[in-house]
């Protein structure tokens, strides 16, 4: 075995080449799993974010026109034919629903 080429520690120039081949393996994998996290848990706010923009947006759609409706037919005087076409259009609603 030759001494030329060998380091304080016993390790060849090769054997130094390889270990900074593995080192910088080591750190591409270390930083590419932490950025694979970190957009993880990006998409998963996003997501959630998403999520919850749309129940909010259909909540308040539904409560709207809901909330109006009721608010109509209490308003409206309740002997009248615009009533009795509300009341038998629900009835037709219901009926058609129940039968499907």
């Amino acid at each position: 075995m030759s001494v030329i080429g060998m380091t304080a520690n016993g390790e060849t120039a090769d054997d130094q080449a390889m270990r900074a081949v593995a080192d910088a393996f080591r750190d591409a994998s270390k930083t590419a799993t932490e950025h694979a996290i970190a957009v993880q848990n990006v998409g998963t706010g996003l997501l959630r974010s998403v999520s919850r923009i749309s129940y909010t947006g259909a909540y308040a759609i539904s409560f709207g026109i809901v909330y109006t409706a009721v608010f109509l037919t209490q308003w409206l005087p309740q002997d009248n034919p615009v009533m009795d076409g509300f009341s038998d259009g629900a009835r037709a609603a219901i009926d058609s629903l129940e039968g499907a």
